[in-house]
């Protein structure tokens, strides 16, 4: 099959084909005039690099592992010796960033709690939206450029009146 009916097949664009070919993930036969001739099993292909490109891996790693990958509807990656240990590694960073990022959260979180965000006041209006505290009496408040009304901030910012 050409490019394109591969693009149909596996959902992905002939540009993204294109690039999978130059990281050695693809390796289509190239026929007299040029154009790329990709087997059937270049659909299950694609559909492994684009699962081990969700999982995190690099590009590098995905073509040393591609061979070692095994079975027809689930990813299956085999005890592969030195690629284990990079698969393995590649989780370990993804689980420290998600802690990292757990964490940043739960901060974030905590200081919305505690300012009050979150909570309507008796007006129904949220507490610190609007101007901020000082810059209601500056007369360009929320029109910063010329051709008020298309760029106005105040109307995202100001709670409407009730």
């Amino acid at each position: 099959m050409r490019i394109g009916e591969l693009a149909r097949r596996s959902g992905v664009s002939p540009r993204a084909l294109r690039y999978y070919e130059e990281q050695g993930l693809l390796r289509p036969e190239r026929r007299p005039s040029g154009y790329r001739e990709y087997g059937e099993d270049a659909v299950r292909t694609v559909r492994d690099v684009r699962t081990l490109l969700a999982a995190g891996l690099g590009t590098a790693t995905i073509a040393a592992v591609l061979p070692c990958t095994a079975g027809d509807e689930a990813l299956v990656l085999p005890d592969c010796s030195p690629l284990a240990e990079e698969v393995l590694a590649e989780r370990d960073r993804i689980r420290g960033t998600m802690a990292e990022l757990g964490a940043a959260l739960e901060l974030l979180q905590e200081m919305i709690d505690r300012s009050g965000l979150e909570a309507p006041g008796a007006d129904g209006a949220r507490p610190g939206f609007g101007p901020p505290p000082g810059c209601g009496d500056r007369p360009d408040y929320g029109d910063r450029t010329a051709g008020a009304g298309r760029y106005s901030l105040a109307p995202a910012l100001t709670p409407p009146a009730q």
